[in-house]
């Protein structure tokens, strides 16, 4: 499902409703969030593309395959006893992800804007998941 239109057409009525009380952008997220949540709870799921399930998967579907598949099974197996745990260890492999989703971008793309932004954020997840790992109690290492 494709949540973009109804988001925009909230956020411009909230924006334009705006009675100065409160921040209009932040009521507009929540107003988002709202019936997004409702969306996902009347149909049980949310839908995902015809080509995520494999059929029809375009070239670039295809280039991040490997990468999705390592993130998505290193965030089912982390663990941690505690919340905060388990939170830092499910985090530090989604961002993992997101390096090697980066890196395949690097190697693949000749767009300069996008190889930008894959490398601000292999920058940017390589020193959160430093951080998250120095957060973690020795005994988790």
């Amino acid at each position: 499902m494709r949540f973009a239109p109804i988001a925009s057409a909230v956020l411009a009525l909230t924006l334009s409703a705006c009675d100065g009380g409160g921040d209009p952008v932040q009521q507009a997220l929540r107003d988002a969030s709202a019936e997004n949540h409702a969306a996902t709870v009347q149909t049980g799921v949310v839908s995902a593309p015809a080509h995520a399930a494999g059929h029809g998967a375009t070239p670039g579907d295809q280039a991040f395959a490997a990468s999705e598949a390592a993130m998505h099974t290193g965030m089912a197996k982390a663990s941690g006893e505690t919340v905060d745990e388990a939170y830092i260890a499910k985090m530090i492999e989604h961002h993992r992800g997101a390096v090697a989703m980066a890196d395949v971008a690097l190697a693949q793309s000749r767009d300069p804007e996008i190889r930008r932004m894959a490398g601000l954020v292999k920058d940017a997840q390589t020193r959160e998941i430093a951080e998250m790992r120095a957060w973690r109690p020795a005994q988790a290492n």
